[in-house]
């Protein structure tokens, strides 16, 4: 039996996260070997998101800053 403070965690099926069932489901009903091989690099890509403790979204927000860069200017360039 569950205990309702684990109403918060990420469902998960073993190692796999629930956000890698997409590709999973999407595999079973179209059966190729394109769509196993992007199954595989979807669920290991959520993996190793979810080892380095980052959700989609979070990833995302770090990789716009990312390749934003350090410098942030607060005025366009054409009113300087």
């Amino acid at each position: 039996m569950a205990h309702w403070r684990d109403s918060a965690r990420n469902v998960r099926l073993w190692f796999i996260d629930f956000r890698a069932t997409f590709p999973l489901v999407v595999f079973l009903f179209h059966i190729r070997l394109w769509t196993f091989i992007f199954a595989v690099l979807a669920t290991i890509f959520f993996a190793l998101l979810d080892r380095f403790g980052f959700t989609p979204i979070v990833f995302m927000r770090w990789l716009r800053a990312y390749i934003a860069g350090p410098h942030k200017i607060a005025k366009p360039r054409w009113r300087i």
